[in-house]
């Protein structure tokens, strides 16, 4: 069988290893060739651990700006060899071991179908820092990963931890460099690890202590090639659990996720629901966020985590107490007692960006939930408030709009378009919500569009109505971020607000 074959049948397989043994940081990775593609932090940290470990390193980066100017010095001095521009992107240099790389290259680049080709292991960072960690006594990971949710969840996860006395830290796609969080030198107790599908699809060995997909919907097809595919990355948090297998009750195909997975003999599915839990489940009973999973006596009672009031004035949003529930069940399956769940909850601040009151002016709630950069999340954050004049708009995708637009036309009291495809919304809009009035932005200068939409939005709500910035669409159209449109939001109310308006 050749190369190619045994890397399509298994991209473990590993042609360079050899009788290395590459699973932990003090293995031999002397000699190594290993080409890295990206200077982002993940790509620098990447690099460094491997020149640390006397491998041959070359790093290759499509993009050029002055911070990574500064890493490329850095990483010279070091003794790699460090490229800008499209023209290295094509093909690994003669001789390459391995590819780590950052998670947005697509399996379809021509980098990585020269490396299938040619038989050349690809490992993403969290492979990566994975088997960067020491061969024995390594941090234990609580993974989490799903379509909406991730960094909340995380978070609060991270928040319960702390509040147990052990020194934790929420990293990967969020917070702290995944790698510099394993290799850090004051070592973690535990890591609570968001992972993306990009990150998923690259990983090969990583066993978490206890894992969750939060949820599923269509998102980054166009990176995965199909929604099926999609599915299938995300289902991967869950292979190698140790522990717990933590999935979305009331979302069917995360628990399909955990039947098809390969785990730890002993490993239990625990799942969340909004509903009252079942044995081996959290949920909701009347205010009480209540645990029948972790208990002795889960068969017959539940016990208590926390009550709805202790998640603040977003407690009314039902993905904001999901992300609880998952946090609480991974927190829970590590030992974490009641007692530290509630006061992590209770100690948790909202991620920037993610149903953040702005200000009220006038009896009016403005609400910043920029990072809704897709319809299911956009549906999440409108199920929350009544009425709602709605602020959306920007990078569909190719998202389909008119089910979320037909599921909340009764609770719109009026919408504010804005960003490359705000037709495309105003076409849904006129289809299943007619009687909802509408106003399109037309500019396409970032500031002065938000400027616009907050304007007309305070002209169309009234006393007690919530306005809400949940585009159901990327931001890259106009602004540099979901963060960044977020903040133009805000400056924008506060702008409002000081007018007396």
């Amino acid at each position: 069988m050749s190369q190619h074959d045994l890397w399509a049948l298994d991209p473990s397989y590993e042609p360079f290893a050899g009788e290395r043994d590459l699973t932990h940081r003090d293995a031999d990775w002397s000699g190594l060739s290993v080409l890295v593609i990206g200077l982002g932090v993940s790509g620098f940290a990447a690099a460094d651990a491997l020149l640390e470990r006397g491998a041959r390193v070359r790093v290759v980066s499509r993009d050029h700006s002055d911070v990574m100017a500064e890493r490329a010095q850095i990483l010279d001095v070091l003794g790699a060899d460090v490229a800008f521009g499209a023209e290295h992107m094509d093909a690994a240099p003669e001789g390459t071991h391995l590819i780590v790389t950052s998670p947005g290259v697509a399996p379809s680049a021509p980098i990585m179908q020269d490396a299938m080709s040619r038989g050349i292991p690809v490992w993403g960072e969290v492979e990566l820092a994975w088997r960067m960690r020491p061969r024995e006594g390594g941090a234990p990971w609580l993974t989490i990963t799903g379509t909406n949710g991730k960094t909340t969840a995380v978070t609060m996860l991270e928040s319960m931890l702390k509040a147990q006395g052990l020194r934790a830290v929420a990293a990967g796609n969020v917070g702290m460099p995944l790698l510099e969080a394993v290799l850090h030198p004051q070592p973690y107790d535990v890591i609570a690890v968001e992972l993306s599908s990009f990150q998923l699809h690259w990983s090969r060995t990583v066993s978490p202590y206890a894992s969750c997909c939060l949820n599923v919907a269509p998102d980054h097809v166009d990176w995965h090639g199909s929604y099926e595919e999609y599915k299938r990355q995300k289902g991967r948090v869950y292979e190698r659990t140790q522990v717990a297998c933590v999935y979305n009750v009331d979302d069917p195909a995360t628990e399909a996720m955990v039947e098809d997975a390969e785990v730890v003999d002993g490993c239990r599915a625990i799942g969340f629901t909004l509903g009252t839990p079942g044995p081996s489940m959290v949920g909701i009973v009347d205010d009480v966020l209540a645990d029948r999973a972790f208990i002795a006596e889960r068969r017959t009672s539940a016990a208590e985590l926390a009550i709805l009031s202790d998640l603040g004035p977003n407690a009314s949003a039902p993905h904001y107490v999901a992300d609880a529930l998952a946090a609480a069940a991974l927190a829970r399956s590590y030992g974490v007692t009641l007692a530290a769940v509630r006061q992590g909850l209770v100690d948790y601040t909202p991620q920037p960006h993610r149903m953040a009151s702005v200000a009220e002016v006038g009896g009016v709630r403005w609400v910043d939930d920029s990072k809704a950069t897709n319809p299911p999340a956009a549906q999440a954050s409108l199920q929350a408030f009544d009425p709602v004049v709605w602020i959306a708009g920007g990078l569909l995708k190719g998202a389909e709009v008119d089910d979320l637009v037909r599921a909340n036309a009764s609770r719109l009291r009026a919408a504010v378009l804005l960003g490359r495809d705000r037709g495309i919304i105003a076409d849904a809009l006129a289809a299943h919500a007619p009687q909802v009035p509408v106003a399109v932005i037309e500019t396409s200068d970032a500031d002065e569009a938000m400027r616009e939409a907050v304007a007309a939005a305070n002209a169309a709500a009234q006393r007690g109505d919530t306005v809400l910035l949940a585009p159901a669409a990327a931001s890259l159209d106009m602004y540099a971020s979901y963060g960044a449109r977020g903040d133009a939001f805000a400056d924008a109310v506060a702008a409002l607000s000081g007018s007396g308006a």
